[in-house]
């Protein structure tokens, strides 16, 4: 039985404090909550028996509680209740290790729509980026849908928040690629692009002065034709899977 203790865990772990007070987050779905195991200690898990039943093998720790399709419905975020909910706790990443003079990493200046990170970190695990430098403004990584959206790529990817004008002045060495309006055309950029720090601003105002100012390589994606009126902009996830998928491909 999935106490009531318990689906109020869950629902007070939508809000950010309470995932910090914690320092946990909400799990939904067979693919996500498999990905995660075994990456993030499971506190609990709770599913129909059946699914214990397919999944016995994917399990590591965590306390397993068996559950009715109504108590799962009440626990849920989602509109439509999913066949398992966990809770994970999550782990502490070194920053130290997120070098953009070793390799290419990701950094979001204040995106805000916890959908478009979590599209950004699933597209960094499908490209093999692992870390990702996010400004203290920018969405929580493991909020319910952000988690969602990354669709287990979570586990595979190094998240940190950290002062970012900061993080980059302290790799004073590496290449600073940022997107812009009026950037080099992407493609226009040389070959091969090994190593570097690659910055995407946030849905409204895009890189902040601060972090502009810092940024050695100004880059746009461009539009095509060039003299057509349209879009005025790409969305952030879109944009950063056009440059990570262009580096990878330049990279040799």
């Amino acid at each position: 039985m999935l106490s009531k203790a318990k689906i109020k865990q869950v629902h007070a772990l939508e809000l950010k404090k309470h995932r910090d007070e914690q320092q946990a987050f909400v799990a939904e779905g067979t693919k996500t909550v498999i990905d995660l195991m075994g990456t993030f200690a499971c506190e609990w898990i709770a599913a129909r028996p059946e699914w214990f039943d397919a999944h016995a093998d994917q399990l590591s720790d965590g306390e397993r509680i068996e559950a009715d399709r109504d108590e799962l419905h009440r626990a849920s975020l989602l509109k439509s209740p999913p066949e398992v909910i966990a809770i994970f706790h999550r782990r502490e990443d070194d920053l130290r290790g997120a070098d953009p003079t070793q390799e290419w990493v990701i950094a979001l200046d204040g995106v805000q729509d916890p959908g478009n990170l979590g599209t950004v970190i699933r597209t960094a695990d499908w490209l093999g980026y692992t870390h990702l430098v996010c400004s203290p403004d920018t969405a929580d990584a493991f909020g319910p849908k952000a988690i969602q959206s990354a669709m287990g790529s979570t586990a595979r990817i190094h998240i940190h928040y950290t002062d970012l004008p900061a993080f980059i002045r302290s790799h004073s060495e590496a290449m600073i690629y940022g997107t812009f309006a009026d950037g080099t055309p992407l493609y226009d950029l040389p070959s091969p692009l090994t190593t570097g720090l690659l910055v995407m601003g946030s849905e409204g105002r895009g890189i902040r002065s601060e972090v502009a100012a810092l940024v050695t390589h100004r880059i746009g994606i461009p539009r095509y034709p060039t003299d057509r009126y349209g879009a005025e902009s790409l969305n952030v996830a879109v944009a950063t899977a056009i440059v990570c998928a262009e580096i990878r491909r330049r990279a040799h």
